[in-house]
């Protein structure tokens, strides 16, 4: 439900945001309510904040929106949860259980994998299992798997336990742990990584393809990503009953349960800031909303050149916004079926016959090919309430080059979308295009335009070395005190684990409640 806040005069904003009774709790903002938005909510209300979260759609979850179509559910972006604890701890704060209002059902296999000769690869989180899995493509690389998955472990342990909550707000922070990546080469990428380990061709796309889940290139983003590995082995791949829309509508109960309030059709236009402290924000339709402290959970690349106008930014200016590098665009078609495909399972990766070329147009030469791999989700394979009796649910993405690419999407997306059935129905989905029962089709542009991401980039900054840690924006912003971000353009990245990462690491930069006068 939508509600409306009284209108303020623009005295009252730039009057350090003074909470107007006496001995009311002073006043937070977050704009945009993905899952780091939403998280960064929960965490600021647990520590005394009122909070107010402004979304510019319809509904709550930004990437995470949820499409309702002729009966047929489908979650817009994330679709695995892989450190459950994130999440269990928010519902914890609240005074609840999880458990209680989450149904989470672990995944066998995470994925099956597909390659282009038909060869399937099954992943899951028994070691057994997988080592028998890498002895059918290779018996020699068993032993180098062994160690790969030891060395995620090591990885794993740095880099999400001891870093993934850590802020890297001074250089300083940066340099103490300069010895730990250097112990764990984190120069080289990921598929290099791989391939010191396993000599298989396909056991190191197998191993490699996870940095694509947030947004990297395996052959370029640093080995760091590697835990990614570890993490689904220790952990586990989920999915919720109902849809990851399931655990969007639970952060936002848990958000009213606290007293404070996600409002829709909000869109922020301005950050205002007097003498170089956020002050509040102007929404589009000029209301004035005054806050001790804004978190912003928007893209940091439209944030930084669209919403501190006046400002004069010292580090992220466009010109080195212009000039970072960004992660792949996605082109998604959402289906429903009037029949069911019961072989499909829930997560599916089906690669083409390129993978260094492929990845090499997308991340380079930004050229929309042929040829594409995808990622198809079948959500009904787990839960059949998500599409009418006797259909299926279904949603197939393909990474594809952000929008400085050489593809117009207004004339390229049908017929991408027909070369995409196409393959389909020659694989997994029989007759798939006289299937279709309802059919919705995102670009890059959509990005761009609906969700406010630079360049159409679905993952914001792409996870490269020099753009991570330190290097990445800082979660409390350069250029203005009193605002913060969380999100995919932050410390730690992209990635459920890692967005929700991002709000921990508020616990850390932004003050308690109490340190404001009433």
């Amino acid at each position: 439900m939508t509600t409306v806040s009284p209108k303020i005069s623009k005295d009252d904003l730039i009057g350090a945001s003074r909470d107007r009774t006496n001995g009311a709790k002073p006043h937070a903002v977050v704009i945009g309510s993905g899952f780091g938005g939403l998280a960064a909510a929960i965490r600021l209300g647990h520590r005394g904040y009122r909070v107010t979260v402004l979304e510019k759609l319809d509904q709550p979850g930004g990437r995470a929106y949820v499409h309702e179509i002729d009966g047929f559910k489908f979650d817009a972006g994330p679709t695995i949860i892989t450190a459950p604890f994130l999440l269990q701890e928010l519902w914890q704060m609240c005074g609840r259980n999880f458990s209680d209002d989450i149904d989470l059902r672990p995944m066998d296999p995470f994925y099956r994998i597909r390659f282009d000769d038909g060869a399937i690869f099954d992943t899951n989180g028994d070691p057994v299992a997988m080592r028998e899995q890498v002895a059918r493509f290779s018996p020699g690389d068993v032993e180098g798997y062994d160690r790969y998955i030891a060395e995620s472990e090591k990885i794993f342990q740095v880099g999400f336990v001891e870093l993934g909550h850590v802020p890297f707000t001074h250089w300083q922070d940066m340099a103490k742990i300069i010895p730990k990546m250097v112990a764990l080469k984190s120069h080289r990428s990921v598929y290099s990584m791989v391939s010191s380990y396993v000599k298989d061709e396909r056991l190191r796309v197998a191993l490699s393809f996870h940095p694509l889940l947030i947004g990297g290139n395996p052959f370029s983003v640093t080995s760091i990503y590697a835990l990614i590995s570890y993490l689904e082995r220790h952990w586990g791949v989920h999915s919720a009953m109902g849809g990851t829309g399931a655990i969007v509508r639970g952060m936002v109960n848990l958000i009213e349960g606290q007293g404070n309030q996600v409002r829709l059709n909000a869109e922020v236009a301005e950050i205002s800031v007097d003498n170089g402290r956020a002050t509040g924000v102007r929404l589009a339709n000029g209301e004035l909303i005054p806050a001790r402290v804004v978190v912003c959970n928007a893209d940091v690349a439209w944030t930084y050149r669209n919403l501190l106008p006046g400002i004069e930014r010292k580090r992220w200016t466009d010109r080195k916004l212009d000039q970072a590098k960004y992660s792949n665009g996605l082109f998604v078609w959402y289906f429903g079926t009037k029949r069911q495909y019961p072989d499909v399972k829930h997560h599916s990766i089906l690669l083409g016959p390129r993978y260094k070329g492929l990845l090499n147009d997308i991340f380079r030469r930004k050229h929309l090919a042929d040829d594409f791999s995808l990622y198809l989700h079948r959500p009904t394979a787990t839960d059949p309430s998500l599409a009418p009796a006797g259909c299926d649910t279904f949603y197939v993405l393909a990474p594809v080059p952000h929008l400085d690419g050489d593809a117009d999407w207004t004339e390229r997306a049908e017929p991408y979308r027909r070369a995409v059935s196409d393959y389909l129905s020659k694989t997994l989905l029989p007759d798939l295009e006289n299937q279709v029962a309802t059919s919705l089709v995102t670009t890059p542009i959509d990005f761009e335009q609906r969700l406010l991401s630079f360049k159409g980039a679905a993952f914001s900054l792409e996870p490269v070395l020099m753009q991570s840690a330190w290097m990445r924006p800082h979660n409390q912003s350069e250029e203005v005190e009193h605002l913060y971000m969380v999100g995919a353009g932050t410390h730690p990245g992209a990635g459920v684990p890692g967005v929700i990462s991002t709000a921990r690491v508020l616990d850390t930069v932004v003050p308690d409640a109490s340190v404001f006068p009433n």
